[in-house]
């Protein structure tokens, strides 16, 4: 079932939104080379508890994972880039961290994630990075009102295509409002114009993800982490947006370095 939501209802999801971006920009800040992965988890604990928000995947036990899910965030590295468990790992110079969350405030949620490079980058890992960043503002765009979910998809694979890479049919973005994952799901590749359409008051999370020489993926024995198949880097960037009659909001959009 789909839930269209009021006007109402999505700027309640805007005040989660805001939270969500403002707290994974500093993360972004904290992340450095030498800080431990459950520096960061801890972190953002702290931070989710003052604002008396609670943390979606605490306690998550969907049928793709091995759960319950005892963590506020997803911290994957390199060569992982999904569902990555915090673990006793330091950071080290040149890695490619992807952090993602979702919280809930006064039963609204929104989900957000990004890739980085903490420390020294490789020309490679800024491109990959960046032609995640690209497909979610082409899809962003193309996710107007009286579209179709596969213009969103579409505009996604075009990127992937348009960069070299492959994309994953496995896993993509999703509808989203009172819970984390409601319907529909959001390929990351499709045909424009098909599907079912954007009426407004429809909120997705779009989050498009590719590795760098690989479509195929596998899971680590923690039973979460996802990997590239062949152990290429991979990233990840994702925003809850909504759909309105002047065209889709970003609800996840994060303060610039700086402010």
């Amino acid at each position: 079932m789909i839930e269209l939501k009021s006007v109402e209802e999505i700027g309640r999801m805007a005040v989660t939104g805001q939270f969500v971006g403002e707290l994974l920009a500093e993360l972004r800040t904290v992340a450095a080379v030498g800080v431990n992965l459950m520096d960061l988890e801890h972190h953002a604990r702290r931070r989710i508890a003052e604002r008396g928000a609670e943390s979606c995947y605490w306690d998550y036990a969907p049928s793709f994972g091995r759960g319950p899910f005892r963590n506020v965030l997803c911290l994957s590295v390199n060569d992982a880039v999904l569902h990555g468990l915090p673990h006793d790992y330091v950071l080290r110079d040149g890695d490619l961290l992807s952090i993602d969350m979702a919280v809930g405030i006064d039963g609204w949620v929104a989900d957000s994630a990004l890739s980085f490079v903490v420390g020294t980058p490789d020309p490679a890992d800024l491109r990959l990075i960046e032609a995640t960043e690209v497909a979610l503002e082409a899809a962003i765009a193309a996710a107007q009102p009286g579209g179709r979910l596969g213009d969103i998809s579409a505009a996604i694979g075009e990127v992937a295509e348009a960069y070299g890479y492959g994309v994953n049919a496995e896993f993509g973005g999703h509808g989203i409002g009172r819970t984390m994952h409601e319907a529909p799901h959001v390929a990351n590749d499709g045909r424009p114009r098909r599907g079912l359409k954007l009426d407004p008051g429809l909120t997705l999370a779009i989050e498009p993800w590719f590795c760098r020489s690989t479509d195929k993926i596998r899971y680590d024995s923690d039973g979460w982490t996802i990997r590239s198949a062949d152990g290429s880097r991979t990233a990840h960037s994702e925003h809850t947006v909504a759909i309105t009659a002047a065209g889709p909001q970003v609800l996840t959009r994060r303060p610039a370095p700086g402010h």
